[in-house]
């Protein structure tokens, strides 16, 4: 069942939490949530909303249930679900997913036979799915990215975030305890 715009509109850890184990979808590409970051306008200096809205983290600020895409390192793009209320400035960093269905896809898109590395980091994911900036500020209602529900109650580990510098030491890393697709 597709996720509606009041699942959404939770707390940002909540979701976070709550994401795990749904399931992200793009066309025939299906990938089981394994791993999520939350970022937070407040008290966050690792959240691209703390200092303020920007032409490029506005996404962050409009409705929950929308895409914030954006470039890292000249090389990588990371996919965000924005949280909360509008306004907020609040997101979930999508790190890690298992691939579910569309394997060659991904494999071609990766440049990878290895199933494990297809979607084990939020750089991976992307590529596997052929994410882009084209992709931010799109709704999961209207698509094409859409998040489905599962039955699965995943055991949730949390840790500190990786690879940052400021905020590193906040406790807003969550993944579901013992998946092989998690992030090394």
């Amino acid at each position: 069942m597709l996720l509606r715009q009041n699942f959404f509109e939770r707390p940002t850890i909540d979701l976070a939490k709550a994401l795990l184990g749904k399931y992200l979808v793009y066309g025939r590409l299906w990938g089981k949530i394994v791993e999520t970051e939350a970022y937070l306008y407040r008290g966050d200096p690792g959240c691209h909303a703390h200092k303020g809205l920007t032409p490029r983290n506005a996404p962050m600020f409009g409705p929950a249930g929308r895409t914030y895409v954006y470039f890292i390192y000249g090389m990588y793009h990371c996919l965000n679900i924005v949280s909360g209320r509008t306004g907020e400035g609040e997101a979930v960093l999508i790190r890690a997913l298992e691939p579910v269905k569309g394997l060659e896809i991904m494999q071609e898109n990766r440049r990878t036979p290895k199933i494990e590395n297809l979607c084990s980091g939020p750089g991976k994911l992307t590529q596997a799915f052929g994410l882009t900036k084209k992709h931010n500020n799109l709704s999961l209602q209207k698509g094409p990215l859409h998040v489905y529900d599962s039955k699965e109650k995943p055991v949730i580990l949390t840790s500190t975030r990786i690879g940052l510098n400021a905020g590193k030491e906040l406790p807003l890393r969550f993944f579901i305890q013992g998946n092989t697709f998690v992030s090394k």
